[in-house]
């Protein structure tokens, strides 16, 4: 590994190209041969065998309970990620918070008892860690424990799912809790500017539509707490930086101006619920003009660059397997409310694509699993296989199979 102090002279003298050019060979030079042997397979290309949304669901739902089992220590989250270099990872609680109404989906859909045991597992586990003032920390247990509100907001999700669907007292006080701190913290005119989380460029996150969508679900569960209110005026002030083109600014981790599939499709997520909740036209034209702009970007294969600039062009040459699959599940519901036939198309590409990229037999680490990219190198989760990912997959392969039963 590079010392501090090399790092710290590097940067002083050579050009910045020069030193993201030494960190690429420091980190290939770290790769293991597993990792190695992934990568050079997805170098060959796409794979052609499609498994299916019904195989999907199943390998990737059992890639979630070997990610909760296998989380560093076991104590009942769910792992972040399988990295092909370190392995197992310590247990995420903002994904771990929304892989609930995930998992007690497919309970209720398999009548599945272990899969409705693991769900309270995660639930109990969240409400031992919840902080204080009723929020939650950034980033996997271990960091600093420093309440964040787009975190808090994806909880939300879990203990409103939690407090509506396995009838427990403590799940609807930790929701109650989650959902008064981010109304309470909440800026004037919608945005949450207080509670940034410290893995992100400082500035102000449409995505955060997200955590409105959690504050819609806790109205849904205990109406008359200004919920409701409080998530559509969230949802309001992102609407004021959409483009006409359909652009939505300000909605990235780190960069504003090429955002994320992943971060467009959480934005994305949160207007749609937003018309759900309140059948407002408004909302649901605003969705269906980020749509129209990603629909653009679509290959006849369902590629999807991970980043796009502000023009709908590609910005990198590498798949966020996570926004496709968030995406594809954005379309269906547009294509539910729309009936534009366009709209499923292209979500039963987006989602194929990703189904060519799974692994269904071998290491049990990576079947079902989900990768960050495509190519597996690609600079989003590089190397690694994301929870979040996989439970996105499960969702939307769920809602080609529901649009497929109608």
């Amino acid at each position: 590994m590079m010392k501090k102090a090399t790092k710290t002279i590097l940067k002083k003298i050579l050009p910045q190209v020069a030193v993201d050019l030494y960190r690429r060979q420091e980190a290939e030079a770290a790769l293991s041969d597993y990792a190695k042997r992934i990568r050079a397979t997805n170098r060959n290309g796409l794979g052609s065998h499609d498994c299916g949304p019904a195989r999907a669901v199943e390998v990737a739902t059992r890639w979630l309970c070997r990610a909760q089992d296998y989380a560093t220590p076991r104590d009942g989250g769910v792992a972040r990620h399988f990295s092909l270099n370190t392995g197992w990872s310590p247990a995420y609680p903002e994904t771990t918070g929304y892989i609930v109404p995930t998992v007690i989906r497919l309970a209720e859909l398999n009548s599945d008892e272990n899969l409705r045991s693991r769900a309270r597992e995660m639930l109990d586990w969240l409400v031992e860690i919840q902080l204080p003032e009723g929020a939650y920390q950034a980033g996997i247990i271990g960091h600093a424990p420093v309440p964040v509100t787009f975190n808090t907001g994806q909880i939300l999700l879990g203990l409103s799912a939690g407090a509506r669907g396995l009838d427990t007292p403590a799940y609807l006080e930790a929701m109650h809790r989650a959902a008064n701190w981010l109304r309470d913290t909440q800026d004037d005119d919608g945005c949450w500017r207080k509670y940034a989380t410290p893995f992100a460029a400082p500035g102000e996150k449409t995505y955060e539509t997200h955590v409105a969508w959690a504050l819609l679900e806790a109205e849904r569960v205990s109406p008359g707490n200004g919920y409701g209110a409080s998530g559509l005026s969230q949802i309001r002030w992102a609407l004021s930086k959409l483009q006409p083109n359909g652009w939505l600014a300000d909605c990235c981790l780190v960069n504003p101006q090429q955002p994320l599939t992943h971060t467009l499709g959480y934005a994305l997520r949160g207007i749609l619920e937003g018309y759900r909740y309140t059948e407002d036209a408004e909302l649901l034209v605003a969705a269906e003009q980020i749509g129209n702009g990603l629909a653009g970007c679509i290959d006849a294969d369902g590629r999807l660059a991970g980043r796009l600039d502000c023009n709908w062009n590609n910005a990198v040459d590498w798949v966020c397997l996570t926004g496709s699959v968030q995406i594809a599940a954005n379309f269906l519901d547009l294509y539910g409310w729309t009936t534009d036939d366009k709209w499923r198309t292209l979500a039963l590409r987006l989602n194929a694509y990703v189904r060519r990229t799974l692994v269904t037999e071998g290491d049990p680490d990576v079947i079902g699993g989900v990768a960050g990219a495509f190519p597996i190198d690609g600079e989003y989760g590089s190397y690694e296989y994301l929870n979040w990912a996989a439970k996105f997959m499960i969702d939307s392969n769920l809602q080609e199979l529901q649009l497929a039963s109608a």
